[in-house]
């Protein structure tokens, strides 16, 4: 017995998926859509990112101690080489470069940790990606807002550090608020650019290190940038001053250290900082979501 021929056999797989409201599984929604699927998954954003903060540390004796210890124990040991061995303080008063130096350890290894966590983000967490349906931007941003927590840790020994070195708290230090919200921002659309080329190439993992260490060491962490270049041609100062990681460094600074004034700042730095946050966070976001479709697979 023949079966009469239906009227959708002459279409072709667009037009039946047209007809009958169907879409391709998996298919990247509009950028508005995606913004709002995101903010639908906020409260899984905020208890994953709590869930790996508990886990970092779990099976250390000391646990979330670890938080504040090794921060401050890089802070010693680039102050035993760089102040002690090889003067990096020169032209600072002591009150000042201690302060100085923690300060910006704490806060270049909020990018730091920002950026090594987001590049492993999607490429870490395959079985997540691939069991459920959620937007995967929810994975750097939620390692992003990890390290903005862990960071409150180190700010509470931070400011203990100023204060017992002569910065004790005030008005300015209000304005360390807007400084790290405008670097969260950066790193998370920095994150999830680094999260979208390490999905695809896992080896990026092993380099981000280095690139990491020469970041940091030409973003004055441990010296004063136009004081450590005064002899070569100014531009060069400029160049590394106005890079978005000395720019967060200098805010904060400016925001929490007595003697660290204006005049250690280059011209228009919240224009800067405001500019890097928002040209990498919104470039970041569009560029991870134009792959959204193709994470985890393949």
């Amino acid at each position: 017995m023949s079966v009469p021929p239906s009227p959708d056999d002459a279409l072709t797989p667009a037009e039946l998926a047209a007809k009958y409201g169907l879409s391709v599984s998996g298919a990247r929604p509009g950028l508005a859509e995606y913004v709002r699927q995101l903010w639908g998954r906020r409260h899984f954003i905020l208890t994953f990112s709590r869930a790996k903060l508990t886990a970092q540390y779990s099976q250390a004796k000391l646990g979330q101690l670890w938080q504040v210890a090794t921060p401050l124990l890089n802070a010693a040991v680039y102050f035993l080489i760089f102040a002690l061995i090889l003067n990096a303080s020169r032209g600072m008063d002591k009150k000042v470069y201690i302060p100085f130096l923690v300060t910006g350890v704490f806060v270049f290894m909020f990018t730091q940790t920002s950026v090594m966590s987001g590049v492993k983000s999607i490429s870490g967490n395959l079985g997540l990606v691939r069991a459920l349906h959620f937007p995967r931007a929810a994975l750097p941003i939620s390692l992003a807002l990890q390290q903005l927590q862990q960071l409150m840790y180190s700010m509470i020994v931070l400011f203990v550090i100023a204060s017992a070195f002569g910065s004790y708290p005030s008005l300015s230090w209000l304005l360390i608020v807007p400084a790290l919200a405008l670097q969260f921002m950066f790193n998370t659309g920095l994150a999830m650019i680094m999260a979208r080329l390490g999905s695809k190439t896992p080896d990026l993992a092993q380099l981000m290190p280095f690139v990491m260490r020469t970041w940091m060491y030409a973003s004055g962490v441990m010296f004063s940038i136009p004081i450590m270049l005064k002899d070569k041609p100014a531009w060069i100062a400029d160049v590394l001053m106005y890079n978005p990681a000395a720019v967060y460094m200098d805010l904060v600074r400016f925001a929490l250290i007595k003697g660290y004034t204006s005049d250690n700042l280059p011209d228009h730095v919240w224009l800067a900082g405001l500019l890097w946050a928002v040209v990498v966070g919104v470039a970041g976001f569009v560029y991870f979501w134009k792959a959204e479709e193709r994470y985890g697979r393949g």
